[in-house]
């Protein structure tokens, strides 16, 4: 016989427990083929259980992505800290990751995805998602060693999203570009964004001197 009343400390560990497990399957095989039944039977509760916590997927997504949000900046901090990379590499690295995100545990949305959590999100909870996207991408330049205004963040974080949107919309989304030159044309895109953060860098490390 199903339970019919959990404390709220059971609630909340069951919510964590949808959010982490979201992440996970998310993160391993993508965020359109990860459905709501794999989740709340994975975590094991009820549809109708699962939708008292949230109200759509879209708002699972988001929650999903704000648990990875420091994942991803312990990971930055381990490449920056690594004797074997180059600050070059390590910078690479971590946007490489970021493109082939299912090879790496990371999940990244798609373009459908981006627009499908646009329509269903509140004005609010958008506004809230942009502003935690920003710190997210201020605190990735700051980890790179870079000063992150806020014209730096809005440029960086167009330059890395399209990036990981593009790898990913090629040929499906984007049939008109040539799938055989994707991932030539990912490095090539990653090799200018480094161009770019390396000559800050270099810039800020003169004007210390």
């Amino acid at each position: 016989m199903p339970k019919v009343a959990y404390s709220e400390e059971e609630r909340k560990r069951i919510r964590e427990a949808l959010i982490t497990t979201g992440l996970e399957l998310m993160a391993r095989q993508g965020i359109q083929h990860t459905t709501v039944e794999q989740i709340y039977k994975a975590v094991g509760i009820s549809r109708t259980f699962f939708y008292s916590f949230f109200p759509t997927k879209e708002d699972l997504i988001v929650e999903t992505l704000y648990l990875q949000q420091p994942k991803l900046l312990a990971y930055i901090r381990r490449l920056m800290e690594d004797p074997a990379l180059s600050w070059r590499e390590g910078v690479r690295t971590f946007l490489r990751s970021c493109c082939y995100g299912e090879k790496h545990g990371i999940a990244v949305l798609t373009v459908e995805e981006q627009q499908m959590i646009f329509r269903r999100l509140s004005e609010e909870s958008y506004r809230t998602f942009r502003e935690k996207q920003s710190r997210l991408f201020g605190d990735i330049l700051e980890c790179f060693g870079i000063r992150a205004d806020r014209e730096r963040i809005a440029l960086f974080t167009n330059l890395s999203l399209t990036i990981m949107v593009i790898r990913r919309a090629i040929p499906e989304t984007l049939p008109l570009l040539v799938p055989e030159a994707a991932d030539a044309a990912i490095a090539f895109q990653i090799n200018a964004i480094a161009d770019w953060l390396e000559g800050l860098r270099e810039q800020e490390n003169y004007l210390e001197r």
